[in-house]
């Protein structure tokens, strides 16, 4: 009994120790300017980065106890944790460089900065004055940003015990990084539900096509409770890729290929016009073995940089709030929405609609799917 005892201690203190940091969003009502234009998305592309980081850089100074301790693990992969701090880096000022080719149009947020080193050094001076036109913005992204790094790093500190979408083990997998600047992929998981057709016929009206990732259960469940055809109609002029059998972790599963396997030849089968191959991981977990299986199925793991947090308690409007702000920092990239919350469509249509005049640009996911990492 005592010994029982001590080990529910032990995993309850484990579970503690692991709880998920609060989620990171913003909102852009704190910014004080309509994305109406391409050079005012830049104006709030170059605060996000600067802003963003001023927090990385101030997390450089943390040793791996008091990281460990705000990120609330007991351990952490420093090695990863610093991999992905690099990579970041490398992300951040490519792309301050194309984010400040606006500068002649609008000089905020401009610096002379002009290399890698250039952005480390003003990041760790980045201040906005408390007279200025943006001061309103600056706590709220603060917190904004250090919780999102915070996400990230934790992802990186659980490496490879737990993996996710923030570290790639082959090129095989791929999460929107290899988009043009402004090109944003929208893409669901989880489906099809009850919300999936509205959001589906949502989308048709606006032109726009997305790849959602289907679970090989429900899409077999949906053909059984109305028809082929139906099934088909769902998914008219989007694209379809898997999610596997079930919604369970790809990383620990004795039967995760088998799950592959018989999802890709239900959607391929049932919807041969629609399916693309791609495979989303829940969860964003899979094995860090599975390049060759993937490559002998001539499947891509398809990740994601941009995610909604859609499936946590942030309202849809927070969401997208979310989304828009890391559009901002990433300026490109693959977008995780879920279409069995019905919020997703409200979601979109937000950021449909602040986004309307940016400059942006919506991947075809059908040119998606073809492309080469």
């Amino acid at each position: 009994m005592r010994l029982a005892f001590l080990l529910l201690t032990g995993l309850l203190s484990v579970a503690v120790q692991a709880a998920p940091q609060e989620v990171a969003t913003f909102d852009r009502g704190n910014w004080p300017e309509q994305l109406d234009t391409p050079t005012l998305f830049d104006v709030a592309s170059r605060a996000e980065i600067l802003g963003f980081a001023r927090v990385l850089h101030d997390s450089e100074a943390l040793d791996e106890a008091a990281l460990a301790k705000r990120l609330k693990l007991r351990q952490i992969n420093l090695l990863a944790v610093n991999q992905l701090r690099e990579r970041l880096w490398q992300q951040l000022w490519r792309n301050y460089e194309r984010a400040q080719k606006s500068c002649e149009q609008d000089a905020s947020f401009c610096y002379v900065i002009e290399h890698l080193g250039d952005l480390r050094q003003q990041a760790a001076k980045f201040d906005v004055a408390a007279d200025s036109f943006y001061a309103g913005w600056v706590e709220p992204a603060r917190l904004f940003h250090q919780r999102y790094l915070d996400e990230q790093l934790r992802k990186a500190a659980l490496f490879p015990q737990t993996s996710s979408e923030v570290v790639l083990f082959s090129e095989q997998e791929r999460n929107g990084d290899e988009l043009n600047d402004r090109l944003f992929l929208l893409t669901f998981e989880g489906g099809p539900g009850p919300a999936t057709a509205a959001l589906a016929d949502y989308l048709r009206r606006q032109k726009l096509g997305a790849t959602f990732f289907v679970l090989g259960t429900a899409v077999q469940a949906r053909r059984e409770s109305t028809s082929l055809s139906d099934l088909r109609a769902l998914y008219q002029g989007q694209c379809v890729g898997v999610q596997g059998w079930e919604f369970r972790s790809h990383a620990h599963w004795k039967d995760w290929q088998d799950s592959v396997l018989r999802s890709v030849a239900r959607v391929r089968g049932d919807l041969p016009e629609q399916y693309v191959p791609l495979f989303r991981p829940p969860y964003g977990q899979r094995r860090a073995d599975s390049q060759r299986f993937f490559a002998s199925q001539q499947l891509q793991v398809s990740l994601w940089d941009i995610d909604a947090q859609d499936q946590s308690g942030l309202s849809a409007e927070q969401s997208a709030q979310r989304v828009l702000s890391l559009m901002l920092l990433w300026r490109r990239g693959v977008i995780q929405f879920h279409d069995n919350q019905p919020k997703a469509q409200a979601a979109v249509a937000w950021l449909l609609q602040h986004t309307a005049q940016s400059g942006i640009g919506w991947e075809d996911c059908q040119g998606y799917a073809g492309m080469r990492h």
